[in-house]
């Protein structure tokens, strides 16, 4: 059963990434903020730089259904996919905090118990193989 929650997060958390490619490259906010980035006031999601994080939203949303989906099909690839898909996705929610909904705060914390779960010395304990 655990396995299956894994793959539905790794997928909904995909789908929720879409959300931050829309609200950069459409008129469609989302749910996102007009606020500016946090490093500076003149950077929002509909400039240039806002595009570029904009595509890294979209790639954070391919990876992370990509590690669901070799996740389900029992790929050895999957835990590299995740661990990508977490890194991409911390670097286009931290600084958009003020702008992004919040339910990419706790989209946050799922990469950081990715990273958690993947990374540490505990890794092949953690990797989740249907039973």
């Amino acid at each position: 059963m655990l396995h299956f929650i894994v793959i539905a997060a790794f997928i909904l958390h995909g789908l929720a990434h879409l959300s931050g490619f829309m609200a950069s490259w459409t008129r469609n906010s989302s749910g996102f903020s007009d606020r500016p980035w946090v490093l500076s006031t003149g950077v929002t999601l509909h400039s240039g730089t806002g595009h570029i994080f904009g595509l890294l939203w979209l790639v954070a949303a391919i990876c992370s259904m990509g590690a669901g989906i070799g996740l389900a099909v029992q790929q050895a690839w999957w835990p590299i996919l995740a661990v990508a898909q977490a890194i991409v996705s911390l670097i286009v929610i931290v600084p958009w905090w003020n702008t992004v909904v919040p339910g990419a705060k706790a989209g946050a914390v799922f990469d950081v118990l990715v990273l958690t779960a993947l990374l540490l010395p505990w890794q092949d304990s953690v990797i989740i193989a249907p039973q």
